[in-house]
């Protein structure tokens, strides 16, 4: 299996996603897809990464996961650029030949790439603040779920 890696300024169609990972063999499909918020009058959003770094990070959480579970085919896609609140930043997905396995999957990857990937996120609001985002405990809590034997 290699996963579909992909880091791009351009939105992306989930029904479109999803449908790809729905290969002969997959008896499930697991999908998360991440909007943009518009919390405490959040205007945008800017990501930005290091390329080829970021998609390297991706392909190791994806390529992590197939080693944890018997999956037929993995997607991530993110977003870098500016957006604004409802527009979606990011496509985690996986296809097993069972539930489980996939929404383990999944669930593993998200916790994975919003701790590890290589991504700096720079808020815009609406009375005029804006700052980077920090890491939050919450999204290093869950990631290290994973980390438990």
């Amino acid at each position: 299996m290699t996963p579909d890696i992909r880091v791009q300024q351009a939105a992306f169609d989930p029904a479109a996603e999803s449908a790809g990972l729905e290969i002969t063999g997959a008896g499930a499909v697991a999908t998360f897809i991440g909007l943009v918020r518009g919390d405490d009058g959040l205007v945008a959003l800017e990501l930005e990464h290091y390329p080829g770094m970021t998609e390297d990070a991706l392909r190791r959480i994806a390529e992590d996961a197939a080693q944890r579970w018997a999956l037929s085919a993995v997607t991530i896609v993110h977003r870098v650029g500016r957006m604004v609140p409802g527009e979606r930043i990011v496509f985690v997905g996986a296809a097993s030949r069972h539930r489980g396995a996939a929404i383990d999957a999944m669930h593993f990857m998200i916790d994975w790439l919003k701790t590890d990937a290589p991504f700096w996120k720079r808020e815009e609001f609406a009375d005029g603040r804006s700052g980077w985002v920090e890491e939050r405990a919450d999204d290093v809590e869950q990631r290290r779920r994973w980390s438990a034997p």
